[in-house]
Parts: C-alpha cells; structure tokens; sequence
C-alpha cells in the first residue's frame, strides 16, 4: 500500500481535516501528517503510479527516483519542525495554507509530467499567498499582491512554454531537455522566477519578510528549492546557468550587507544560496548535481533555524529591524545559540552542515577548469560569512543593548530549533547518510582535508577580520533598499495611470455619446419624425438658396400639423425601420 502512495496527499487531507478537530487534535495532525509522510517516502518504490489520461495524454502524479525522494525526506523533515515551531497557532486559515502550500510542493518534486508540475507548481503559488495574506496588514497585503503577479507571470511563461513544447514535440516528458528553443527557455524563465533570479527576485525579500512569523519559516523551503529541483531535473548541464547562479551569490550579498531588517537580509541569503545551486546545476557533472542537491538540502534545515530563531524575536518583540534590536543574548541566550548554529551552518563553518555540501559546487567548478566560477563563488562565501554569519547575530543578539528583556519563547519553538540545530551538526560532523542518499553517483569528496579546512578557516578569519575593521561602515542606519521591484512598483503605477487616462477617458467620452446625447437626440427626433424631417429638409434647402428669412414662420407651421396629427403615422415607422436597418448592417459588416 505504502509502495505507491502519493505523500503529497497526506498534506492535502490534513488541510481538510482541520476544519473539523478541536485545537488539540489539530496540533497532534499538524505534526502526524509530515512524519507519517516522511515514512510513506521511504517506502516508496522507483517507477511511475498514479497515472491518469488528458488530453490524449498519459500523465502521471507520482514519479519515484532518488532524485525525487531526497528532496521529499528534506521536504517532509522541515515541515515537521516548522510545524513544531508553529504549535502554538490557534488559527486553522494560516495552519490550513501551510499544510496545502507544502503537499503542493511534495506533488511537483514527484510529478511525472510537465502538466502535473504545472498543476501543483500553480497550487503552490496560490496557498503560499495566504501565507502573506494571513498577517492582516497593509504591508503584507501590498506584498502579497505583487508575489502573486510575479508568480502570475512566472506561471503563464511557463504555460506557454509546456504548450510549445508539447506541440513541438507530442511528448509532455519531464525530462532533460535537450533542445535549445523559445519552448525550452519559457520553461527556464518559469523556472527562474521561482527560484528568485534577478531581475525578477525581488518577490522574495519583499513577500517573505511580510509574512507571519511561522509562514516566513515555512516560505523560505518550499517555493526555491522546488524550483531548484525542476532545474536540475531539466536544465542540468546548461551553461547560461552558471552566469546566473553566480549573479544571484553576488546579488544576495550585497542587498543584505545593505539591509537594516534581519528578515529581510535573510531573505536576500536565500536568493545567494540558491545561487550556490544553481551554479553547481549550471556545471552539470555528477559532483556538481550531487552538491546542489546536498546543499540545497542542508540549506532548507539551517534557513529555516535562521528563521526560526528572527521569529521568535520578532514574535517576542514585535520589532525586525536591526536598529531597534540588540543586546537580545541577555534574556534569549538558548534562541541566540541556536540562530548563531544557523549562521555558522550557512557560512559554511567546519563541522556544520553547509562546510560538507556547498565546497562540493565550489570544488566541482575547479575540476571543469571554471576558473572565474570558483573565484566568483569564494568571494561570496566569504560575503555570506559578513551578511548572515556575523551580521544576523551580531546586530540582533549583540551590538546596542536597546533594553528589551523578552525573555525565551515557548518551549516548543526551542524544540524545533534544537531539533534542526541537530541536524545541522550531524550532517556537518558525518555527512555520509547524506551523501547515500544523493542520485547522481558515489560522492567523491572529502571536507575534512588539511588543505580544504585551512583554507576554510583563513576565508572566515578574514571575512570576519573585514567585518570588524569595517563596522563603522556597517553600523545600523534607518534605511529602506531600493530593489529590482522599483521599476513595477513604479512602473505598474505610471502604467496604471496612462491606462486610467486613456481606456477610461475613452470610456467617458462614448459613455457621453452614446448613452447621453445620441440616445436623447434620437428620442427627441422619433416623437415628430414627419416633422422634423420636413424642418431638416427645409433648413438644407434655405441654406443653399441663401434665404432664410420665411423660415420660421415655416416651421410654425409644420410644428402646428405635427400637433394636429397632419403626418400620417406610418412615415415614422418608416424611418423607424430604416435607421435600424442601417444599424443592423453595420453591426453584421463589421462581426
């Protein structure tokens, strides 16, 4: 039974099943549908199930490889701790999104078609908004508006890119894709946009950050990382890959070196360690593939132990920017030690779990001769040791002491940090489960060399060095980054007026028109036909003679036979029928 059943649907049967358990019973579902999930996935068997027919098609919803399932272990293992973490939610609208949100991505990592990738990645978009919708703000709601119509316009590239290629090649295979074409790069873009790749990134650092606590947890897996996975499924060898990865890392820092909210330079990691991944799927060997896949597994736990420990204080303190945080270790120094876990993790620090997966990328890039990928990648590890291994720490739990005693959060969400933070210390100090589970091959690398650790420790020492020489540079300001989504902000706004001024003012003058003023005049002409036909004769035939003296006393008397019913009534039926002849021919000549 187990074999062949979809994961995904545990995640949509508990969003059902919520609305009708009291709140005890919703806390054990939200923590029993992830695990038992999780095992459901180990006992899954290779091979396609699920299959159904559309369209002529034969489709299938559940695909099963390695490839697949290490992405459901990592994917299944964080929704248990993030739904550790959000024990204490009373409300079933945000647990009832999350749980949607999360079987969505569980069906696109295990669809066996491009149609049911589609199918879910657009589920996905939709649940995750209420994620953003569910903190009842005006930011959040801005927010959620333009994530939505980035994903709207992710969603149609995509669209089009799956017809195109079903139509050019008949098969609706999610495979490597081979060709180069219009089909394959709407696909790409579709992907792109997921994955948060500038110019259009901006979504995350703005949606993300606007969140509730516990959703911004949960945004930070799901939404990059499937697309992370699609990528590698089907782009795995593209070279085009490698300039964007490398421009992501890049990108990454240098918003979150310049951001004053520690959720949002969080969010701005994201995009930096994706573009880690992405790099490594751009590269395309086994080593490559293998370390994007294990970096984007460790990069779900220790994002999500970042989050979890700037929710809490954000959840404590009602406070995200770093200038009104500080000296937090005094009250919170469990949170403090556990988010400190997490920016070490992220920075790749020895014997943590971002030390034995991203170098696997870095390492992968030297042995192809990718001399400029290796120097790009070095000096963005050392830039997220500035932005998330120092700075996220140092500004929120140290620096000013700014008087706030929050004190611990609950002890569920420190469960759920000590149980990531776990993680991250297993897979750093005996990566070799890990590795087992990687699908492209035996990993052949080795972290803990001489060479490789020193080398580690001298590009933190520094990074570290840097940070504090620098600190006046550094030090917090009240400040509001100005991102790639300026231009649509902007641009949607001044769009939004030229349309306004245009459709509408085009609107207003028919409206006049046709509704107003035709509309009367044809009233007004219809109650004496006869007799306005004769004054607009009369007038014509005066005008071209030149005298008009007599008229008046003309149309007096064609407006006293007009009252004494002197025209016979069918000539205005006449005129009538004619005028809507002519409309009627004009209607059918132009339809």
């Amino acid at each position: 039974m187990t074999a062949s059943f979809h994961p995904s649907m545990f995640f949509f049967a508990g969003a059902l099943l919520l609305w009708l358990l009291p709140l005890l019973g919703r806390r054990i579902l939200i923590l029993l549908v992830p695990a038992a999930a999780f095992a459901v996935i180990t006992q899954l068997d290779p091979g396609l199930s699920w299959g159904y027919q559309l369209l002529g098609f034969d489709l299938h919803l559940l695909r099963v490889d390695k490839l697949s399932k290490v992405f459901g272990y990592v994917f299944t293992l964080n929704a248990f701790a993030c739904f550790l973490f959000a024990l204490h939610l009373k409300s079933r609208y945000e647990h009832c999104a999350a749980l949607a949100y999360i079987g969505a991505s569980l069906g696109a990592i295990f669809a066996g078609d491009l149609i049911s990738l589609y199918v879910f990645w657009e589920i996905m978009a939709v649940t995750s908004t209420f994620l953003v919708l569910a903190r009842q703000t005006e930011r959040a709601y801005g927010a959620a508006f333009r994530y939505v119509m980035v994903h709207i316009f992710g969603g149609l590239c995509l669209l089009a890119g799956i017809l195109l290629q079903v139509n050019a090649t008949g098969s609706v295979a999610f495979e490597g894709f081979s060709l180069q074409g219009l089909p394959t790069y709407l696909i790409l873009i579709g992907f792109l946009v997921n994955a948060a790749a500038p110019p259009l990134s901006a979504w995350l650092s703005d949606a993300y950050p606007e969140a509730t606590v516990t959703g911004g947890v949960i945004m930070t897996a799901y939404t990059t990382k499937t697309a992370v996975y699609t990528l590698i499924r089907g782009f795995a060898g593209w070279e085009i890959l490698m300039v964007v990865g490398c421009s992501m890392a890049i990108y990454g820092i240098i918003w979150a070196i310049l951001e004053n909210d520690m959720r949002r330079i969080l969010a701005y990691s994201i995009m930096n360690q994706v573009g880690f991944m992405i790099c490594g799927i751009g590269i395309g060997t086994a080593m490559a593939l293998n370390g994007a896949v294990a970096h984007a597994f460790a990069h779900i736990i220790y994002k999500a132990l970042l989050w979890m420990s700037a929710g809490a204080v954000l959840y404590l303190t009602g406070k995200s920017k770093c200038t009104d945080l500080g000296g937090l270790y005094k009250t919170m120094p469990l949170t403090m030690i556990f988010g400190t876990i997490g920016a070490l993790a992220i920075s790749s620090f020895p014997f943590l779990s971002g030390y034995t997966t991203k170098p696997m990328i870095i390492e992968a890039g030297v042995h192809e001769g990718f001399f400029w990928v290796w120097m790009i990648l070095e000096i963005a590890s050392a830039g997220v040791f500035l932005h998330a291994g120092i700075k996220f720490p140092y500004f929120v739990f140290f620096a000013k002491d700014n008087g706030l005693r929050p004190g611990e959060p609950p002890k569920h969400m420190l469960l759920a940090m000590a149980l990531l933070s776990f993680v991250c210390i297993f897979i750093g100090v005996y990566p070799q489960p890990l590795y087992d589970l990687l699908p492209f091959g035996a990993v052949e690398f080795h972290a803990y060399t001489f060479e490789h650790t020193l080398n580690q420790f001298q590009l933190l020492m520094f990074s570290a060095l840097a940070f504090f020489l620098l600190l006046p540079l550094l030090k917090r300001t009240e400040t509001i980054s100005i991102d790639s989504d300026w231009i649509y902000r902007k641009g949607g706004r001044l769009f939004f007026a030229v349309a306004d001024r245009c459709f509408n003012g085009l609107n207003s003058w028919a409206d006049r028109l046709f509704v107003r003023y035709l509309p009367g005049q044809l009233a007004k002409f219809f109650e004496e036909p006869g007799g306005n036909v004769q004054k607009y004769g009369l007038k014509l035939l005066d005008e071209a003679s030149g005298n008009e003296a007599d008229r008046s006393e003309c149309e007096a008397k064609i407006d006293r036979r007009s009252r004494s019913a002197g025209y016979p009534v069918g000539g205005g039926v006449l005129l009538s029928v004619l005028l809507l002849a002519v409309l009627s021919l004009l209607f059918f000549s132009v339809n």
